[in-house]
């Protein structure tokens, strides 16, 4: 019995990867054989940056090859994880890493979408495929295969030190660790702090100090650079206007107002948007809705940057986890069909289109260009009405609240 149990795992673990694989290869083989000066170009920052440190020369005054001229833009720490990848060739470390894009999505959608999974087992593999799917599709996550970039393993590093169920290390280090390696994540330390959960943000703490001091031994000059020079050089990160940036200063940068003005107005959101978006993830971890309170700690994240790229809505992945819930609920399953169809569309090129081709009124041109922020904020305010209630058993009408997770529906 045993034995045949053991081979069912098998077959449907091997089943999902192959739906998995013949989904996504589409996708994959047109961005990693396109053309090479276009392909996988923020993996060749990284790598480019393993490749500095391993020659002696200043990580961050590089560019990569034209005709992309990228700098490394990432915390000393990051080019340390880097230099493994200086030492692959070129094509192996694009197919290295974009495996490891996946994996990480799929861990991803492990936690995110936890409270589904458990209601279809031992058939959860399958659906993890299926997800792991659809997500890739959506703009932000196919970025991660299109630009080889680092998010996705980012959001599985919180999403794994934050989410329910036992870790085999102190909550809070991978957090921490994520923070060394990109500032955004520290936004969980703050999350921690809200939530009471004072030994996991000093855990954070630790680790993101520990890391930082580390690269400060190994690459002290690298290091100086960094903290007190490129760090706050944002015209590093690229064209702060383009419509690839959504967050609340990009949309405000393309409104083209004096800098004073948009600062000012930058900052005001800034507090607005953290006060009441940490008072809503605050409400869901009283819920009990870690996965709820995550999202919305990541859509702050990418609300508040300075600078937040399409890419860098990988969060998506978990804010769909946190709508669909157990998948009881039919309005919040189609809730996140269309959230998802929303970010798999092209929606701020339309805006593009409309400003370039003068197609209806300006004001609306430059709302479509901002959509996929604007989504991010409408996202974060219908995740503070989610509500969560008891289930009452379907069979004999006894409350079972008190032994069976608790589910969420929206509120009429």
């Amino acid at each position: 019995m045993g034995g045949r149990r053991t081979i069912r795992g098998v077959v449907i673990v091997a089943t999902a990867i192959a739906i998995t694989a013949v989904a996504v290869a589409p996708l994959v083989l047109h961005w990693l054989t396109n053309q090479p000066d276009q392909r996988l170009v923020d993996l060749d920052v990284y790598r480019s940056g393993g490749q500095a440190v391993l020659r002696g020369g200043p990580v961050y005054d590089f560019l990569t090859q034209p005709p992309q001229l990228l700098p490394f833009t990432y915390p000393t720490f990051a080019v340390l994880l880097a230099v493994p990848l200086a030492l692959v060739p070129w094509t192996a470390a694009q197919w290295l890493w974009t495996a490891l894009i996946f994996v990480a999505m799929a861990l991803v959608v492990r936690y995110s979408f936890a409270r589904l999974l458990g209601r279809i087992r031992p058939w959860a593999p399958i659906a993890v495929g299926v997800l792991v799917a659809l997500c890739a599709y959506a703009m932000p996550l196919r970025d991660q295969v299109r630009f080889g970039q680092v998010d996705i393993m980012l959001v599985a590093m919180c999403v794994a030190d934050v989410a329910p169920g036992r870790t085999r290390w102190p909550r809070g280090v991978l957090v921490g660790l994520a923070t060394a390696i990109k500032l955004v994540p520290g936004v969980f330390v703050i999350y921690f702090l809200v939530t009471g959960r004072r030994r996991e943000a000093i855990n954070a703490a630790v680790a993101a100090v520990a890391a930082t001091l580390l690269t400060f031994l190994v690459l002290p000059g690298d290091s100086v650079d960094y903290w007190f020079r490129a760090l706050f050089d944002s015209d590093r990160l690229g064209s702060n206007n383009g419509t690839t940036n959504q967050s609340i200063r990009g949309m405000l940068l393309r409104l083209y107002w004096p800098d004073a003005v948009t600062s000012l107005i930058w900052l005001v959101c800034v507090a607005i948007v953290a006060y009441f978006g940490f008072r809503a993830a605050r409400a869901a971890w009283r819920d009990g809705d870690e996965i709820r309170g995550i999202a919305i700690t990541g859509l702050i994240a990418v609300l508040v940057s300075p600078v937040s790229w399409i890419h860098h809505l990988a969060w998506l992945v978990v804010v769909l986890g946190a709508i669909v819930g157990d998948g009881r609920d039919l309005r919040r399953v189609v809730l996140g069909a269309g959230v998802w169809l929303f970010y798999v569309l092209e929606v701020p090129w339309w805006g593009i289109t409309m400003l370039a081709h003068h197609i209806g009124p300006r004001f609306l041109g430059r709302i479509v260009q901002d959509a996929y922020g604007l989504g991010a904020l409408l996202l974060l305010v219908g995740l503070w009405r989610v509500r969560r209630h008891a289930i009452n058993s379907q069979s004999d009408g006894t409350d079972t609240s008190r032994n069976e997770p608790r589910v969420g529906t929206l509120n009429s």
